[in-house]
């Protein structure tokens, strides 16, 4: 039982959420919740930040761990990232995503359904950034990985449009956009050789989008708790 003092955070995601391809310390969510740490003290809370992301992992398979990894849990705050599994053909689905994007809306709305039910205040959806996977199409479709991710972004979008206020999205697909200014080149930096998945100064970004979002919305909880 959390004491009243305590604040959960959850991150909620797939392999960008778990850090895939480098170190635990270079890591946007270990570097957000070493930071949440040092807000904690301050303001004389204990902030507790729980990753329970997975790499590989479609909204279709997050619902099936929410019981347990969200659920079970209470969390005060969850950030929710998916979309870049759900998007993806595989060969041997002969030319359906891993989701299709009627699934992958309506998993996102039971996701911020369940968490608001078992406590959640505060709900941070994220887009995912784009990636370099723009070149050729995937197996059995005319669509390439990043048009697909793209089309999965809008869906995102459009899902947090549809909440109430205690749903914040946090559009990382056009924070990078932004920094990169359509040079392929600059993308490239931020993503590691497999043109997905994030390198350092992909983690950076990151860190530096998210965690003024994510101080903001812990703020006002601990604001909303105090009156």
């Amino acid at each position: 039982m959390k004491s009243l003092r305590q604040i959960s955070i959850f991150f909620f995601g797939d392999s960008i959420c778990f850090g895939q391809g480098i170190s635990i310390h270079k890591g946007w969510v270990t570097r957000i919740s070493a930071s949440l740490s040092e807000l904690g003290r301050l303001r004389q809370r204990d902030i507790v930040v729980i990753n329970v992301s997975h790499s590989g992992t479609t909204t279709r398979q997050a619902l099936e761990r929410m019981p347990y990894d969200i659920q079970s849990q209470n969390p005060d705050a969850l950030i929710v990232q998916f979309g870049m599994n759900d998007c993806n053909y595989w060969e041997t689905d002969r030319g359906n995503p891993r989701v299709s994007p009627q699934a992958f809306a309506a998993n996102l709305e039971e996701i911020i359904t369940r968490a608001t039910t078992f406590g959640a205040r505060r709900i941070l959806l994220h887009t995912n950034h784009p990636t370099g996977r723009d070149q050729s199409p995937m197996r059995h479709t005319t669509l390439t990985y990043q048009q697909s991710n793209a089309q999965y972004n809008r869906i995102i979008r459009e899902v947090a449009g549809r909440q109430d206020g205690n749903v914040v999205l946090n559009d990382i697909e056009a924070v990078f956009n932004a920094r990169i200014g359509g040079d392929r080149a600059r993308l490239l930096e931020l993503l590691l050789p497999d043109e997905l998945h994030l390198s350092e100064r992909g983690h950076d970004l990151y860190y530096e989008t998210v965690y003024p979002v994510v101080k903001s919305g812990l703020l006002e909880i601990i604001e909303r708790g105090s009156t």
